[in-house]
């Protein structure tokens, strides 16, 4: 999420919503096409845009040290009571200048975050994502696609950009897969996910 294209306040307003909606979707299921390439403890991951908690907690499971960002006080709240996990550090920042992140992250996943960036703010964003992977790091974004809803800012962003602004940072391609239907049955919703990494 991004603290300056309007997001908040509907997050803010509807946090134990969807707590209980997001939480109810295992992340074993959003993620099963690159559950494969996500490396197990000990590692470094940042959970961008982590929202109620549920990947913070299955990649601190992993046996990963997990930061995870989310800039809306009223999610983190709920993520702190729905997933307590040992092996998460909150942190209130967003995209995309992530200022409070320091280090570099083996593994920085970004679900159904990219869609509120702004198109001037994408470039941006994918710089700074790239300063923060370590060497072999992965990048992975859950791209959600189809007709923005009218209640939030949400731009439809096709794998294919980001993947072009990925590239102009020197992250190659690891994998790209299409069409995944939504884990919350709109049918007017479906997903894909880009996964990038930097070089060694």
């Amino acid at each position: 999420m991004t603290q300056d294209t309007g997001v908040q306040p509907y997050y803010a307003r509807n946090a134990t919503d969807l707590g209980e909606r997001y939480g109810g979707v295992p992340f074993e299921r959003i993620h099963a096409d690159v559950l494969d390439l996500l490396p197990s403890g000990p590692a470094r991951a940042a959970d961008i845009g982590a929202g109620t908690g549920r990947d913070a907690q299955a990649l601190a499971a992993r046996g990963l040290e997990v930061v995870a960002v989310e800039p809306v006080r009223e999610m983190r709240e709920v993520a702190r009571l729905r997933h307590p996990a040992p092996g998460v550090t909150w942190v209130e920042d967003s995209l995309p200048r992530l200022e409070r992140l320091t280090g570099r992250f083996d593994l920085i996943m970004a679900t159904a975050v990219w869609m509120h960036l702004t198109p001037g703010q994408r470039s941006a964003a994918m710089a700074r994502l790239a300063e923060l992977l370590a060497p072999r790091g992965l990048l992975v974004l859950s791209l959600r696609r189809g007709a923005p809803p009218q209640d939030r800012v949400m731009f439809d962003v096709p794998a294919e950009e980001a993947a072009a602004h990925a590239a102009d940072q020197g992250l190659e391609l690891a994998r790209l897969t299409e069409n995944r239907a939504d884990g919350l049955g709109r049918a007017e919703v479906w997903w894909q996910t880009l996964v990038v990494r930097r070089p060694a």
